[in-house]
């Protein structure tokens, strides 16, 4: 294809290549084309290896290489360490990729090859990516969005090579599930990261986060998935699984998985304080049962009408009204045995 000929005379040009290994997407497709190009003994997969990646993923990451016959070298970063990164400001992400990269550039070196290149592609350049200034300031090259490769493109890519990643979801790091400004600690990460394991365990599938909000947990899921859990009367499992993994209250957004929901942009276009009270008087008008729980930045909703959640354009309407009436996010609260909870929400 004269698309992936681009790509691997781009490669071909480099000689050799040491690239950011993550185990997703983009990163397995690269690898696969760079050995391609230039054979296995002149391309090498580095990992960055911390508590703010779930062991299942790098798990999946060595499975993957071993398939596409990828040698991976796996360093410790220590990002947690530095308190730029901890605080999780807006750019946190650059002080992890400056971790990363002063640590994969070294052993690239070492080993003789002096291009290091990472996954990064052409829909990532559209949004917020402070780590790609670190990437630039150590000389980290990004052929796929260099060329132009669309995520869509490598997808479709990957499935004509028969790769094992080709409609895995995206997952990046478990940092991302804390708002800005909320101190990372390698406590909130472990808790993020056996809340999704449990919920993978009971039969999530598809895209899925869990959203640190102190000690409530909100859960995105794809919209299908979300719907069928809905229309199953059975939330028990995933109630289960997030309290199992020490949170104290869990609730499913009602929008589903959006990328970068925590980053503080959907909240930063509400012009008002949330108002509780317009916004039940509003849910009232189409269905009584519900109760509404100020959450911070959440329409918590607890009652018994969850099944007519299971329609998406219901649960879009009620969350633009929560938009309307202040609040960033509306999620409903995943209670036992029909008894909601309305405790004040505590800190951790």
């Amino acid at each position: 294809m004269e698309r992936e000929a681009e790509l691997i005379a781009w490669l071909r040009a480099a000689r050799t290549v040491a690239i950011g290994y993550s185990g997703g997407v983009d990163s397995v497709y690269l690898a696969a084309v760079a050995i391609e190009a230039l054979g296995p003994n002149r391309v090498i997969g580095v990992t960055g290896r911390s508590a703010s990646y779930p062991a299942a993923q790098w798990q999946a990451a060595r499975d993957s290489a071993a398939a596409i016959g990828l040698d991976v070298v796996e360093l410790d970063t220590n990002e947690l360490a530095d308190p730029n990164y901890a605080a999780n400001p807006s750019n946190r992400c650059y002080f992890c990729k400056t971790e990363l990269w002063s640590l994969v550039v070294p052993a690239a070196q070492a080993r003789g090859i002096t291009t290091v290149v990472d996954g990064t592609n052409a829909d990532d350049l559209k949004g917020h990516r402070p780590g790609a200034a670190a990437a630039l300031e150590h000389g980290v090259r990004s052929p796929l969005a260099e060329l132009g490769f669309t995520k869509n493109e490598i997808r479709a890519f990957s499935r004509a090579r028969g790769l094992p990643t080709s409609d895995q979801p995206s997952s990046p790091c478990l940092s991302s599930r804390i708002p800005f400004g909320v101190a990372v600690t390698s406590e909130r990460l472990a808790r993020i990261e056996d809340a999704e394991a449990g919920l993978r365990a009971a039969g999530v599938t598809g895209d899925l986060r869990v959203r640190h909000h102190g000690t409530l947990a909100r859960l995105e899921l794809g919209e299908e998935e979300l719907s069928s859990w809905l229309d199953s009367d059975d939330l028990g499992p995933l109630r289960d699984a997030v309290l199992c993994a020490g949170y104290q209250r869990a609730c499913v957004d009602l929008r589903g998985f959006t990328s970068g929901s925590l980053s503080g942009r959907a909240r930063a276009r509400q012009a008002d304080s949330p108002n509780a009270s317009a916004l039940r008087d509003g849910l009232c008008e189409t269905d009584p049962r519900w109760r509404i729980e100020v959450a911070g930045e959440i329409a918590l909703l607890a009652g018994d009408a969850a099944a007519v959640l299971s329609n998406a354009a219901t649960r879009r309407r009620i969350a633009d009204l929560a938009r309307q009436h202040g609040f960033a996010f509306a999620a409903m609260e995943l209670t036992a045995a029909s008894t909601p909870s309305h405790a004040a929400l505590p800190r951790d």
